[in-house]
């Protein structure tokens, strides 16, 4: 008998949690507190470990009709005069090696394709949960409708700030990084050419970073840049900030990535926060998945394709053990937490790296650069098969 799960969260590992139970024929309902599936975030990457999963869900044409594929490949360059430190074409390479392209996005265009997966009837918006609980029939969730219900197994996709996580585990406090991020999308026609090039481009400074990438079939150009906190708190998607202060991060630098900033009109910005890994993710037939179990900085660009990953890896669990959704959510965390730790400390460990200042270090890191193959020595990322890790 297929359990009935409930997915609390309609973001990205909701969404995909949902779509990959449907496909292995297991009952799914999303429960998403917003009243609606607005487009929120700007830009994201799919590399192929993603891509793959996109293409068996049967919606990778369709994201590919707006997303971008980085053909030219990703290139770092320094900041003060734009020199390329390093560059890789990814394109057939990429494909040829990996089964799949790399590709960069709108975060509301992966939603669309993802949400696409998903039965309509299995969509429940405006359900803020606010309490749960185990009860002789499985698992009650109340909301703050006043609705309910009741599932044989639940998926915690809520976020970094989980509800259903004060379930699992009692996690610490966040600590301030220091950090803060701004994003920004720019109409093409208001950037610089170089700009627009199918390349994810990675500018390298002290106690900076920044980059940009074409998205929306190149409507637009996403940037995210990094920099000192300098007090800033907020983390939120919707949180604003001033478009002359991140002029101000990064004035001085090159002259072409000036001219990019010029023109952003609009920003928004966010304190990174950092946390440490739950003591577990799972209780019972209760897990967590994405940024609710392991969030993780941004400077890897691995953040929605190790959600979509839960989501393969959890489903196949619990279609192997229907009768035992315990058991499957606990082999779902035995997979996934030892890779999803490593991606999290490369994550971090990036952002010593991208903000030295000048001096020997940067010179020995800029030098190093000449040995790299990043489409290589990352393959244990992108060739990684979810679904037949869970099989």
């Amino acid at each position: 008998m297929s359990p009935r799960v409930a997915v609390v969260g309609g973001g990205i590992g909701g969404l995909a949690s949902a779509a990959m139970l449907h496909r292995a024929g297991i009952e799914a309902t999303v429960y998403e507190q917003a009243g609606a599936l607005t487009e929120v975030g700007a830009g994201l990457v799919v590399s192929p470990n993603a891509a793959r999963l996109l293409r068996r869900m049967g919606q990778l044409d369709r994201f590919a009709e707006r997303a971008v594929p980085l053909r030219v490949g990703w290139e770092f360059r320094r900041w003060a005069d734009g020199r390329v430190l390093f560059s890789q074409r990814l394109g057939e390479l990429c494909e040829r090696r990996y089964g799949e392209q790399c590709y960069v996005a709108h975060r509301a265009d992966l939603l669309d394709v993802l949400r696409a997966a998903v039965p309509e009837a299995s969509l429940r918006l405006g359900r803020r949960l606010v309490g749960m609980r185990v009860g002789p029939d499985g698992v009650e969730l109340d909301f703050g409708d006043g609705s309910r219900a009741v599932a044989d197994a639940v998926v915690g996709a809520d976020g970094v700030h989980t509800t259903v996580g004060r379930f699992v585990a009692e996690a610490g406090p966040p600590r301030l990084s220091g950090l803060c991020a701004y994003r920004c999308l720019v109409p093409a026609d208001r950037v610089p050419a170089f700009a627009l090039r199918p390349v994810q481009t990675l500018w390298l400074g002290p106690d900076h970073h920044l980059v940009h990438y074409p998205i929306r079939a190149g409507a637009l150009v996403n940037i995210v840049a990094f920099g000192p906190a300098r007090g800033w708190q907020a983390e939120s998607w919707s949180a604003e900030g001033r478009i002359e202060d991140l002029r101000a991060e990064f004035a001085g630098w090159a002259d072409e990535l000036t001219a990019l900033l010029a023109g952003a009109d609009r920003v928004g910005r966010w304190a990174l926060l950092d946390r440490d890994p739950l003591p577990r993710w799972t209780r019972g037939p209760v897990a967590l998945l994405g940024d609710a179990a392991h969030p993780m900085f941004p400077f890897f660009a691995q953040g929605a394709a190790q959600a979509i990953e839960d989501a393969a890896v959890l489903a196949g669990c619990l279609a192997r053990r229907p009768d035992d959704p315990a058991a499957a959510v606990r082999r779902y965390e035995a997979i996934r937490r030892p890779r999803v730790g490593r991606v999290q400390a490369l994550s971090r460990d990036r952002q010593q790296s991208n903000h030295l200042p000048d001096g020997p270090a940067q010179r020995a890191r800029d030098s190093s650069f000449a040995g790299e193959d990043p489409l290589t020595h990352n393959g244990w990322i992108y060739g990684y098969d979810a679904e037949h890790a869970a099989s």
